[in-house]
């Protein structure tokens, strides 16, 4: 069994962070280990309050899985601020952690505020030039590169320049806030183009999407597949799990991790 990393936040309600990553790595056949980087206090409302653990366990945590339960794989979610976004950065070069695929979590569905500002600037200059893969959606990408993005040649564009600029091997800007009438599309840039074209859910049970769809392709990375294989298969198993979410809770809610991705 390969297993993967995820070194992102706790979500007391169990549908993103942590608690999502692990419930995909699992049904993927991956086994899943974690450091985690914040406790929040959230359900499908909202967030109510959160706490970064320190720096120096987040390493700690890093260090105790790197020497023992190497991972073929590894992704980060919720990094909360400066001081934890560095260690992580330097964790992941000094343990030369592959399949390294960096969700730039900023602001959870419910609108609140995951990320501190100062740390973004470690996210451009020491996260993404490590990175296999970033998976920012539009306000992300949007933050990141400065631009403002309004349709397909814009999220092209911007993850164009995350990889050019910022020295990404490839970013998939994620297209669900994008007016694009009935269908949603995610760009794919590793030196070339590709998008991904699904049906758009009527829905407010999307609490975790990011998280879920980036855990997925890095359970892909883990087993071996390619990059193109990885993020097609990883957006089928999120599109089913939006289509079968379970429907709890009185706000956004949770995905079904127990879907399936075809």
């Amino acid at each position: 069994m390969r297993i993967a990393l995820t070194i992102a936040g706790s979500d007391s309600g169990g549908g993103a962070g942590i608690q999502a990553d692990l419930k995909t790595f699992q049904r993927f056949g991956i086994f899943g280990t974690s450091a985690i980087t914040a406790i929040t206090a959230q359900n499908t409302l909202g967030v109510s309050r959160w706490e970064p653990v320190s720096a120096d366990l987040v390493r700690a945590q890093i260090d105790a899985i790197a020497e023992d339960l190497m991972p073929a794989a590894v992704k980060t979610g919720m990094l909360a601020n400066t001081a934890i976004a560095s260690i992580v950065a330097a964790s992941i070069r000094d343990h030369a952690f592959r399949n390294y695929v960096l969700d730039p979590v900023m602001v959870a569905t419910s609108g609140d505020t995951l990320l501190e500002r100062d740390a973004i600037d470690v996210i451009r200059s020491e996260l993404i030039p490590q990175a296999s893969l970033v998976t920012p959606n539009l306000h992300e990408a949007a933050i990141l590169t400065g631009e403002k993005i309004e349709d397909e040649d814009g999220m092209a564009r911007a993850a164009e320049t995350i990889v050019r600029e910022m020295g990404a091997q490839a970013v998939l800007v994620k297209g669900g806030h994008l007016d694009a009438g009935d269908r949603v599309v995610d760009i794919l840039y590793d030196g070339d183009v590709r998008a991904f074209r699904g049906k758009r859910f009527e829905t407010t049970n999307t609490h975790g999407t990011g998280c879920t769809l980036s855990a997925a392709i890095a359970a892909q990375l883990a087993n071996g597949e390619s990059m193109h294989a990885a993020v097609r298969r990883a957006i089928d198993y999120v599109h089913n799990a939006i289509a079968t979410a379970p429907g709890l809770g009185s706000g956004h809610g949770p995905l079904n991790h127990l879907a399936g991705d075809s």
